[in-house]
């Protein structure tokens, strides 16, 4: 999933970064159904600001190993206050919005100008592989979180926002998610270069980083 890893200045900041996007994207999902009535998250200790906590062990395995992983919240849609699916759909968007949230953050030294490129300076150039770095893999989790695909955060907010019957058959394909997943992670490695990321990751990288990063 993380073609630029053959580059070994950029592990150490991916790694870094990564542990970040990924744990924070699911503390805003812990926190929304925290407020929408869900006790399940609070009561597996997620409302941390501990990172640990909310990584999958077997998921951040693979994320060091191969620069793919996940991780998870535990979360009850029947315990959410009004309509569980629209709930549901609210709870989802949390998690993409913090990766937009963290993406604006790791840009905006780069974007007023207060970190510059220095290749003299092992520190400076550090600081700026962090940054450029934690953008691109919190911009990658928002659109990769977005595509409507089971069991993303875009299916379910799609499932949300949809009239209920048509809500209803699609959510169907929920119990195969798992496998579709598993075809789209596939394609994303079987097809040449980068092209899984380049037609569906790319255009919002595209857009967003520059906007971002100011460059």
């Amino acid at each position: 999933m993380i073609y630029f890893l053959d580059t070994p200045t950029l592990i150490i900041p991916f790694i870094i970064t990564a542990i970040l996007a990924f744990a924070y994207h699911e503390l805003a999902h812990a926190l929304v159904a925290d407020r929408l009535g869900d006790p399940t998250p609070r009561s597996y200790g997620r409302i941390s600001l501990n990172p640990v906590v909310h990584l999958d062990r077997f998921g951040t395995i693979l994320l060091l190993l191969v620069g793919f992983g996940w991780a998870t919240t535990p979360v009850n849609p029947m315990r959410l206050r009004g309509n569980p699916r629209q709930s549901m759909a609210v709870v989802a968007v949390a998690g993409p919005a913090a990766n937009l949230i963290m993406a604006f953050l790791w840009g905006l030294p780069l974007r007023l100008g207060l970190v510059e490129p220095d290749s003299t300076q092992l520190l400076s150039s550090l600081v700026m592989e962090m940054l450029q770095v934690g953008v691109w893999i919190n911009v990658l989790l928002l659109a990769f979180n977005l595509m409507p695909i089971p069991p993303l955060d875009g299916f379910t907010i799609l499932v949300g926002i949809l009239p209920p019957e048509l809500a209803y058959q699609l959510n169907q394909l929920r119990q195969y998610g798992t496998t579709i997943l598993m075809l789209v992670i596939m394609a994303a490695f079987i097809l040449p270069g980068n092209l899984f990321f380049d037609i569906v990751i790319g255009p919002v990288q595209r857009v967003l980083i520059p906007l971002l990063t100011g460059s």
